[in-house]
């Protein structure tokens, strides 16, 4: 699937950055897992984001940034799944993590790296927004998300990088093991 959607982006404009920034973000983003899809679109939050204006020039004007991003979805297979459900007849899915792609091509300040924050969701407690913000001339943008605790191991799958003008944060939430 992906390298059918690579394709697509270098066929249809290979001279376009959107499309250049996409493809780079595919092939960071690794092979799609069974259970990953595509997330963002309806997922985004309108946010009171102050933008600093540089100057009056067309480059600079406020914009939000372009993104790519996956929600990764499972089965928990705990005692209770083990007991009442099977293979043919699985438990509901689950979110298990997500992988953000923000793309900043044009940063007025490119020694300084984007940053995201975790901000509470109103007075829900099973959902929170997470915010990436990374200066002009762009707008915060925020996502909401499942409100648990994030693994922040690097084996586990972590990831929080800038390279190239995208902005990279990978995670997945910590699973509890109850023992007896």
């Amino acid at each position: 699937m992906e390298e059918r959607r690579m394709q697509e982006a270098t066929a249809s404009n290979p001279a376009q950055s959107a499309d250049n920034f996409e493809m780079k973000a595919i092939k960071a983003m690794g092979a799609t897992e069974e259970g990953d899809a595509v997330f963002g679109t309806g997922a985004e939050v309108n946010l009171d984001s102050q933008v600093l204006r540089v100057s009056n020039c067309l480059d600079y004007r406020p914009r939000k940034p372009k993104y790519f991003n996956h929600v990764h979805t499972g089965y928990e297979w705990d005692k209770f799944a083990q007991t009442y459900y099977d293979h043919n007849n699985p438990p509901p899915k689950i979110v298990q993590g997500y992988k953000f792609n923000i793309f900043y091509p044009d940063l007025v300040d490119k020694t300084e790296a984007p940053t995201y924050a975790i901000e509470k969701d109103g007075n829900s407690t099973e959902t929170c927004i997470i915010r990436f913000h990374a200066g002009a001339p762009y707008e915060d943008i925020g996502f909401r998300i499942v409100n648990k605790e994030w693994e922040y191991s690097h084996k586990k799958g972590f990831k929080c990088a800038f390279e190239g003008g995208i902005f990279q944060v990978y995670f997945i939430f910590r699973r509890h093991r109850y023992r007896r």
